[in-house]
């Protein structure tokens, strides 16, 4: 089934904060319909609990959950855990949010590198990750046991030099409507 595109007159406001216990029915709701293997509410939870190495995010619009994000923080390095866009919100620029979003909290953190893997078929969301800078690097075979589909491993580097900077800030300007980013208190 193809969800329908929301009802929305242009560009739209898209509230982007951490995740709260209060944000998982909806998260779970997404994840069912995007992965084939969903984290569970205990997944998440457990996340959530590690404070001090990873930062979850949802990106809100009005009162309705249309993605979320998270990140593993370890020295300088920094790892993107999930992402995940609602599929009726595809297209819309939520996950070059959350993308924005996690590089900038890996930076508040220390971070100098990002990493993450993707699906090999996964073309739309490799050419996010390449936006961002994000070059591969190497492949896990069989990474996603469901389907045996191998992973592909990809980097960016020197995030924390003013090139990257500038690249975040192009990134967020040319998504349509605007962004409001909510801090953890």
């Amino acid at each position: 089934m193809t969800p329908e595109a929301p009802e929305v007159d242009g560009p739209v406001t898209v509230v982007v904060g951490p995740m709260r216990r209060r944000h998982l029915r909806a998260l779970l709701a997404i994840e069912g319909q995007v992965y084939p293997r969903p984290w569970t509410a205990s997944l998440f939870l457990s996340e959530l609990a590690q404070r001090s190495t990873r930062a979850y995010f949802v990106a809100r619009v009005g009162r309705e959950v249309v993605g979320y994000a998270g990140l593993m923080t370890s020295f300088e390095d920094a790892h993107v855990t999930t992402i995940a866009v609602d599929p009726a919100w595809h297209r819309r620029g939520v996950a070059t949010r959350l993308m924005v979003a996690l590089a900038r909290e890996a930076l508040v953190r220390g971070g100098r590198h990002l990493t993450l893997e993707v699906r090999m078929s996964n073309q739309g969301a490799q050419d996010l990750y390449r936006r961002f800078g994000f070059a591969p690097v190497g492949v896990r075979t069989r990474y996603y046991p469901e389907t045996n589909e191998d992973a592909l491993i990809m980097w960016v580097h020197d995030i924390d030099a003013p090139e990257y900077a500038r690249l975040l800030e192009g990134l967020e300007g040319r998504v349509p409507g605007a962004t409001v980013y909510e801090s953890e208190h």
